[in-house]
């Protein structure tokens, strides 16, 4: 097993951001039964387990998505869009957690070796601009921000849940 490389400058901000924004999200998960992670504690359909299945497939695609653009992200599609962010039926808090931290020791390692500067045109969605491209490094500031986004989302589920919080 090699060693993985020390990342430093760009590369490790980066990393390091995401993994901050990261450990947030999986903090608010601390201590929490599965049935705790597969409840909506709020009028959302959202509940902790889902996001954290939710944030592992997106990283994922994304990072397919990096390294071989549109058609490389397509390879793995998401069939039902709202079971993504729900637990299924056999799925476990901790398999999700499992599934998440190995997903983020890929792409931590992909950002090693990857060129920050090479992008893909962006797959065909209403939501894309028509034509646009993203280069990697667009792809991991977009990844910091929805992990970041998500990781507010489960402090409230989570606050609503029992009181617990991950700041405060």
């Amino acid at each position: 097993m090699s060693t993985p490389q020390t990342l430093t400058g760009e590369r490790a901000d980066l990393v390091q951001t995401l993994g901050r924004h990261r450990g947030f999200l999986r903090h608010t998960c601390r201590d929490l039964t599965d049935e705790q992670a597969a409840l909506r504690t709020t009028a959302s359909e959202l509940c902790l387990g889902g996001l954290i299945k939710h944030v592992a497939v997106t990283e994922r695609r994304w990072m397919r998505f990096a390294v071989g653009g549109a058609e490389a992200m397509a390879a793995e599609p998401i069939d039902d869009w709202a079971g993504n962010f729900r637990m299924a039926a056999g799925e476990t808090l901790a398999g999700l957690l499992t599934g998440y931290e190995q997903v983020a020791r890929e792409t931590d390692a992909l950002v090693a070796t990857l060129d920050l500067n090479t992008a893909h045109p962006l797959p065909q969605a209403p939501w894309f601009e028509p034509g646009a491209s993203w280069s990697v490094r667009r792809v991991l500031l977009h990844l910091i921000a929805e992990t970041s986004q998500h990781a507010g989302h489960a402090d409230i589920l989570r606050e609503s849940l029992d009181g617990a919080k991950t700041m405060g």
